[in-house]
């Protein structure tokens, strides 16, 4: 029959206590034959390492020169060619600066054209203030009856 009895606390701690003392021991045992292994293949190591490296760097020179040579001009064509192709069209009109232009001209010859009329009005005014002054009595007894289907404008005494 099965003890489901819990085993004394101190037990149970002495018994992994006693555990961790064997890891412990084992990982000093896996260190130290690592380190016998690294001491006894280091020199064979070293010299496999010189060997690997002395016929890797002509074959490591010889690629670079092809690359430089053979494939970096093909790829700087093609990088080429297809900006070309991506490139949007120029447009064949005038450029937004001249578009600016323009508008600033007209603008500046509506401007002018304005003053010189308001100019002519108010000269044509203090002219005539003296000799039309029937006329404007007469002109503001006019009343705005509407305007016909064309726009003008009538009125009626």
């Amino acid at each position: 029959m099965i003890s489901i009895r819990r085993k004394p606390q101190d037990e149970v701690l002495s018994r992994f206590g006693r555990v961790q003392d064997a890891a412990r021991h084992g990982a000093d045992v896996c260190r130290q034959g690592a380190s016998n292994a690294a001491e006894r293949i280091a020199p064979a190591a070293e010299e496999r390492l010189m060997l690997v490296r002395g016929w890797s760097a002509p074959r490591l020179r010889r690629a670079a020169r092809y690359v430089e040579s053979g494939i970096a001009p093909r790829v700087s064509t093609f990088l080429s060619d297809v900006a070309g192709r991506v490139e949007p069209p120029k447009r064949g009109g005038p450029g937004r600066g001249a578009l600016m232009a323009m508008m600033g001209v007209v603008t500046a010859v509506g401007v002018a054209g304005v003053v010189a009329t308001r100019r002519g009005v108010i000269r044509d005014m203090t002219k005539g203030s003296g000799e039309h002054r029937e006329d404007a009595t007469s002109a503001d007894s006019m009343t705005v009856s509407g305007a016909d289907v064309d726009g003008q404008v009538h009125s009626s005494h």
